[in-house]
């Protein structure tokens, strides 16, 4: 069966209006504020501490069965693709946050049972902001979703747009924060 794009924006905008009050914040990022040089990242002539900024988030759509939570740059010069950062899925329905911290390589820090996804950095944890320099300060974009299935099925070694398309097939609402950060 052959599907346009239509067909892709018939189906998800249910998904957008289920979100209700659903909400994502921080208390180290605020919308549309300069990300401080504690989160950004310590390679790559990068000179941040590179750690994982607090997250909250509230009022999840009803028939939430996990959470999954990305971190992606759209502005980095990829041709196009951006850059993703961070991906944090399978995150139990009751969590309501990630704390300052939680994107360490051995993931100690997250809820039980979520795991990090390999980003563009070719890791699986926290990569923080790195963009160009003498670049106009890009958007880093957080994005919780609030799903319909308890894991995320995806093939080990799976890449970051694949495991995004499995988790946009299961969205039941989302939420955004954008922090800024150039160099």
């Amino acid at each position: 069966m052959t599907r346009n794009l239509l067909d892709f924006q018939i189906f998800l905008a249910p998904a957008e209006a289920a979100g209700g009050g659903f909400s994502l914040s921080s208390p180290d990022i605020a919308e549309g504020a300069t990300i401080d040089r504690k989160f950004v990242f310590d390679d790559f002539g990068g000179t941040g501490d590179n750690v994982s900024p607090e997250l909250r988030w509230s009022e999840p759509p009803a028939g939430t069965k996990s959470f999954a939570l990305f971190c992606h740059d759209p502005d980095a010069p990829t041709g196009g693709a951006g850059f993703w950062h961070w991906l944090v899925v399978d995150i139990p329905a009751e969590a309501r946050g990630l704390k300052q911290g939680a994107g360490t390589p051995d993931g100690a820090g997250l809820p039980s049972g979520a795991k990090q996804i390999r980003s563009d950095y070719g890791f699986a944890h926290w990569g923080g902001p790195c963009p160009p320099v003498g670049d106009p300060p890009h958007r880093y974009v957080f994005t919780i979703y609030a799903l319909g299935v308890e894991t995320v099925e995806a093939p080990d070694g799976a890449t970051a747009s694949l495991v995004g398309f499995i988790v946009n097939q299961n969205v039941l609402a989302k939420a955004s924060l954008t922090g800024l950060y150039g160099r």
